[in-house]
Order: C-alpha cells, then structure tokens, then sequence
C-alpha cells in the first residue's frame, strides 16, 4: 500500500477568533483525517486588531506578537498531531497562511504588500516539522494581489465537468470561485463576510459571533444605510481584486452611520450588515453567468442560518448548499488549502491561479522553513 502524504494546513482569518488546523493525506485526492482548533484569548484577539491598523510603536508590538503567535500555531499543530495518533515524524511539512495584519493590494495609496505574522522560524522549531509560510508575496511580487489563494485548491477539489460551480468562502472576508465545468476558472473577494458582523455583536452584546443570525433576524434591514453601503467603490471594481480589514472596520461603519445622521436600533443595524454580506456575495454570483448553476458556501459564514437563508432567496435560479454536500466540510476547506499549498511548495509546483490574483504567471508560492 502507498504511503500517506500528511500535510497539516493552519489558518487564522480576519475575525482574528482562533487557529483552525487540518491534518489531510495528499496521496490521491485530498482527504481530511483529524482537526483542532485553538480560540484566541479575548487578549490575544485584541492586540491582533489593534496591530492591523496604523498605530504607536507598530514594529515593536509587531514582532512580539509575530513569536507568540508562532508559538500558538505551533501549540495547535502539537495538538492536532496527539488527537490523531500520530508522530512529528509522520508529517511531512506544515502549510501556515499566518495572521494578516496588513494587506494593500495593488493600487491602494499606501503601496502594494502584504504582512502575516505567526513566526514559521518557530513552527518549525517548535514542532520539528518543516513549515511552508508567507504564501502571498510572491504572488504580489509577480504582479499579482496576493489573495484569495484558496481558489487554486477549490478548483483541485471541486471541479466538476458536467456542472457549473461557484465556491463561496464566507469567513472575516468573503471570496468566491467561479468553476464552470468548460472555460477559465476565476476568483476574487466580494467584500466583508463575517467580518462587520461580528464586529457589531461584539460591541453590542459582548458575543463573538451572531449565533445562527438570530439577532439580525431580529431586526429590519435599513434601505438608506444598505443602499449607503453598496455605493463603497471596491463592490463595483472589476476583478482580480482583494480587500480585508484595512478598507471593512469600525471606522468604515461609523463614516458611513455618521452620514445618515440618525440613530438606528442596534438590531437594525446589524440586519442591514447581514444584508450587505448577502447582497455582495449574490450580486458578484449573477455577474458570472446567467446560467443555473450549483453554489456551495464554506467558512463560518454557512453556519449562520440567516444569512443562508437571505443568499438562497437572493439566488433562486441557483442549487445552493454547503460545501457538506460535496462531502467536504465546509469549516475546514481553508486549513486543507493551506496543507494543499505546503504540498504544491514542496513539490515545486505553483500555487496560485493568473486569473484569480491577477498575476503575470503562476509561480511557486511561500517560503520553506526546514526542521533540519
């Protein structure tokens, strides 16, 4: 019998809620074996957000924070590694896509780069496993945005030749992947998924997450701020494109409540951010194609019943469902990416897909950090 190939994939997105990890076998198609997740402290989560906007003493805070999340990823593989059975020496390399703290995709006034910290020196120290880190700047130094980097792996494990597919990933941020079953796969990000939303509960009701949606859909969505919203100038630039924390934050949604000079319930406002997600996400759908076509949505966001709820009533020409109906489970397609990707850097293959990031060519993402 062939041997395993057992690559671990480590992600912690834009909520900044924890460390998701995936043990997966590589030898034929993907196949996910174990998982663990490590929550961040409400701490550790703050002094993540405060270090992904402009503020004192950013080089200082940001290299302590790099070795201390270096030494939580590794925490989480370790873990990982025991709730399989298995041994250090078993794995043969750790995919860790880092914590983005900053990310200016080609044309922001700031410039064009990309920061993940989460020290891979320490991975592989820590661990005794060969870590793969720092997958977007190549990406960014061939021209491209650096992200999303998922969609390369959702081609890889979702691509059907009889029907047309889009991949919707709804985590901090929300990106989708076209996948029709002939022509040109592409990809890009829609705009804020979980993001705003977690942001406005926690402020209001000290939770991390809307459970379900139900408070939203305990509230009406507010036509002058939804409508106030969509005018933000990234919805309707064309693709490749990318965007994160830096343009969807506290700030962007008091500009834009400040404008309306109203005081609206809590509740309403959080309705009206659910919304946008929804709206967002269907909206760059239908610009694909006018054909029926099968959507399955993965990443925190299909958890949330509510927001499911209004996508399927946004899209009633589409089939859509979670990623669970593919039998992949839709809260671990991004850790398996990034295992997938430890495994294209490995072997020396390239990464990332021309169309989706915009680049001039695919080139072999990240950088490896030997055990040994």
């Amino acid at each position: 019998m062939s041997k395993r190939q057992l690559y671990i994939g480590l992600m912690s997105g834009t909520s900044a809620d924890g460390i998701d990890a995936a043990l997966v076998d590589m030898q034929t198609t993907p196949k996910l074996l174990a998982t663990h997740t490590l929550p961040f402290s409400g701490q550790l989560r703050q002094k993540i957000h405060s270090i992904s906007l402009p503020g004192t003493n950013e080089i200082d805070r940001m290299g302590a924070l790099d070795v201390e999340l270096g030494k939580h990823f590794a925490e989480c593989s370790i873990a990982l590694i025991a709730k399989a059975g298995i041994t250090t020496d078993d794995v043969i390399a750790i995919g860790s896509h880092g914590q983005t703290i900053r990310h200016r995709p080609p044309g922001s006034q700031e410039g064009c780069f990309t920061v993940q910290i989460g020290d891979p020196n320490t991975i592989a120290e820590l661990t005794g496993i060969t870590t793969v880190a720092d997958f977007r700047r190549r990406d960014m130094a061939a021209g491209g945005q650096g992200a999303p980097l998922v969609p390369a792996f959702h081609r890889a494990i979702f691509h059907s030749q009889t029907k047309d597919r889009v991949i919707v990933n709804i985590g901090g941020m929300a990106n989708i992947t076209w996948l029709p079953s002939i022509g040109d796969v592409c990809g890009f990000d829609t705009g804020p998924g979980n993001v705003l939303l977690d942001l406005w509960v926690h402020e209001h009701q000290s939770k991390c997450f809307d459970a379900d949606g139900q408070w939203a859909a305990s509230g009406h969505v507010i036509p002058d701020l939804l409508e106030l919203f969509l005018h933000e100038p990234f919805f309707s630039k064309p693709h490749p494109k990318s965007t994160g924390r830096e343009s969807f934050n506290r700030a962007w949604l008091d500009n834009h409540l400040h404008m309306l000079k109203h005081k609206y319930a809590a509740s309403d406002v959080q309705a009206s951010l659910l919304e946008l997600t929804a709206v967002s996400i269907s909206d760059s759908i239908k610009r694909l194609s006018n054909a029926s076509k099968e959507v399955l949505i993965c990443g925190g966001g299909a958890f949330n019943k509510r927001l499911m709820q209004r996508l399927s009533e946004l899209l009633p020409d589409c089939d859509l469902a979670t990623t669970a109906k593919a039998s992949v489970d839709p809260q671990w397609i991004e850790a398996m990416a990034f295992a997938w990707l430890a495994q294209q850097t490995i072997n020396h293959r390239p990464g990332n897909l021309c169309a989706v990031t915009g680049a001039k060519r695919e080139v072999i993402l990240g950088g490896v950090y030997f055990a040994s």
